[in-house]
């Protein structure tokens, strides 16, 4: 059984060909604007462009003013190094959320997000960067809060020449933490057993699958020995550690960094290959789902298992959350999304 101990979204892309979101502006009603702010602060500026006002969600997204999630992602070295990221990554359940969740955009509105990127990543050496948001953020209908669909953004490219010594003096979003033992007791530590022995059992099931090439080309749009490899590498990795056998990631049951808000199920900090499990995880989910692309404890572990890269590297981001966004992905943007991974494992554990 893995150790217990207690310690320490995102809607992103990688610059690097091999996993660059390709969105077609024209097709999308939002453009997003950055522009630099000092040395290394950066203002995202979202507008609508269509005809009708647009219900889009924050939490999670690149629009969220609460949670450290990665909101834009950084390049170094002419783009060819990805900066790394300090922050959390969320998994939430997606019924029942709020009004507050969300923000109304009406017609021509612009909503301004200001960015510290030197809080969430890390800058301290300096140099020259390039800064991007992109992906798709999902949306209600106005006066609703069910999810209805994604939208895909695109920003054109920002150039930064950050002072690295500047950088160093800023407050990281997640403070350092103590280790003071495990967190995971009683009916909760049973939930967790459970839900990574099931996580384990899917992960090799869906490792399996993935060798043979079933079901790829719905969720990873390709059969090519490449991607069976890849994914089958990943599942394979993330059920050697749901299963004990690994030992890369730690697992939390409180919540040290506060990232457990409403409609969070759990988060991942990847600089750490830290899991918490969020008070929602075990009084929201079943344990195993019978409905396809449904949510439940186990492939909640399996997804944030796949924000870990101590468990396979590099870990994946979330580029698209649910069935209907995922399934928009090209291979390259399925093979970096940890949402595309839980729902395979899931269509193949109920035959989807």
């Amino acid at each position: 059984m893995k150790a217990f101990a207690h310690l320490i979204v995102s809607s992103l892309v990688a610059y690097v060909s091999t996993t660059a979101i390709q969105v077609d502006r024209r097709a999308s009603p939002l453009s997003v604007a950055l522009t630099a702010s000092g040395n290394t602060e950066v203002k995202v500026a979202v507008t609508n462009n269509g005809n009708r006002p647009l219900n889009l969600l924050t939490k999670g997204t690149f629009l969220d003013e609460v949670n450290p999630v990665e909101k834009v992602s950084m390049y170094a070295a002419g783009g060819s190094k990805k900066v790394p990221f300090e922050g959390i990554k969320i998994r939430l359940l997606t019924t029942g959320l709020s009004a507050d969740d969300f923000v109304l955009l009406g017609v021509g509105e612009t909503k301004e997000v200001t960015v510290e990127t030197a809080a969430l990543h890390s800058l301290s050496d300096g140099g020259e960067f390039d800064v991007f948001a992109q992906g798709y953020i999902p949306f209600a209908e106005e006066g609703s809060t069910e999810l209805a669909g994604t939208l895909p953004y695109d920003s054109d490219k920002l150039s930064m020449s950050i002072d690295g010594a500047m950088a160093a003096t800023v407050a990281k979003a997640l403070g350092k933490r103590t280790v003071i033992g495990s967190s995971c007791t009683g009916s909760r530590l049973s939930s967790i057993r459970t839900a990574l022995s099931n996580c384990q059992r899917l992960a090799s099931n869906a490792a399996s699958a993935a060798s043979s090439g079933t079901k790829l080309d719905i969720y990873f749009k390709s059969t090519s020995s490449s991607v069976r490899n890849t994914v089958s590498a990943r599942l394979r990795a993330v059920a050697n550690d749901c299963g004990g056998s690994g030992r890369a990631t730690t697992t939390n049951c409180n919540d040290p960094y506060g990232g457990c808000s409403s409609n969070v199920l759990a988060y991942t900090v990847p600089s750490q290959n830290f899991i918490t499990y969020c008070n929602l995880f075990f009084n929201g989910l079943p344990a195993l789902t019978s409905t396809c692309h449904g949510q439940d404890q186990a492939n909640t572990v399996l997804h944030e298992e796949c924000h870990a890269p101590g468990v396979y590297s590099p870990g994946t981001d979330d580029l698209g959350y649910g069935y209907n966004a995922a399934t928009r992905l090209s291979t390259n943007q399925a093979l970096n999304n940890a949402d595309s991974f839980a729902l395979y494992a899931n269509a193949i554990q109920v035959n989807c």
